[in-house]
């Protein structure tokens, strides 16, 4: 497990968006291995505050990917289990998921995987908790009536099986749950705390998300920047790649 403290939200979020465009060129991913969380359920995919709007409008409309190459859950679906079944099996078909991005609520839940949720869970509807439900009204004009109670979400043994993970946890409001995820044990209470068993978890966290760490724990990960920093610089490019592909291919046979 690896923990990158940051001084800062913006040096945070920086570091991130370079160690995933360094493993993006290095995996040079195909158009059937991009996948994100979950939908609430009950918001037309044109609605403003959809995760299907929210994708387009901060990410996909952005970068390079043809539409047909993204995979949002329809929470909207006839039949939301079969749903939940048929982005299990998209998930298969691709190889399974290469590098997992994703926050955490500040009661430590990943995903939609709320409090008690099963740490062995698959992509499945979810009942959402009264935190998560007040937590998003402010995207309803602060209507608790507007906001979705259920979601869709891949479960936390969905996330498990991700080759790789990264948890963004930021801010004085989730240094409870980031102590939860490093210094204590396992516990379905704090989902979150499920990837200390992931054999490559990377969490990435501001100061202010370390206040509830001991100063040890912080001194430690801290020690070790040298080395991490190391994953996102020099910064990788994907012409750099092709050209490496290039030359690889013309190198003369030799037995």
């Amino acid at each position: 497990m690896k923990l990158i403290i940051l001084d800062h939200y913006s040096q945070a979020s920086e570091w991130a968006a370079k160690y995933i465009r360094n493993r993006i060129i290095q995996f040079n991913p195909g158009p059937e291995k991009y996948f994100t969380l979950g939908l609430p359920t009950g918001l037309p995919r044109d609605h403003p505050e959809s995760y299907h709007s929210f994708m387009w409008n901060n990410f996909f409309k952005h970068i390079d990917i043809h539409p047909e190459n993204t995979h949002i859950l329809d929470g909207n679906a006839v039949d939301l289990q079969a749903e939940c079944d048929a982005f299990e099996e998209k998930i298969r078909a691709a190889g399974g998921i290469e590098l997992f991005v994703g926050g955490i609520g500040p009661d430590g839940h990943i995903a939609f995987n709320e409090p008690g949720s099963s740490l062995v869970s698959r992509t499945r509807v979810k009942t959402l908790a009264m935190d998560t439900i007040l937590a998003n009204a402010r995207f309803f004009d602060g209507e608790l009536t507007k906001v979705p109670t259920m979601a869709l979400t891949v479960g936390v043994g969905t996330v498990m099986d991700a080759r790789e993970v990264m948890i963004l946890i930021t801010g004085a409001h989730k240094a409870f749950a980031l102590y939860k995820a490093i210094e204590e044990g396992v516990n379905h209470m704090w989902t979150v705390s499920a990837f200390q068993q992931h054999p490559r978890t990377v969490f990435v966290c501001d100061e202010d998300a370390t206040l509830e760490l001991k100063v040890k724990t912080v001194k430690y990960f801290k020690g070790l920047m040298l080395v991490h920093n190391k994953l996102v610089d020099p910064l990788y490019s994907i012409k750099e790649k092709e050209t490496e592909k290039s030359q690889s291919s013309k190198k003369p046979y030799s037995d």
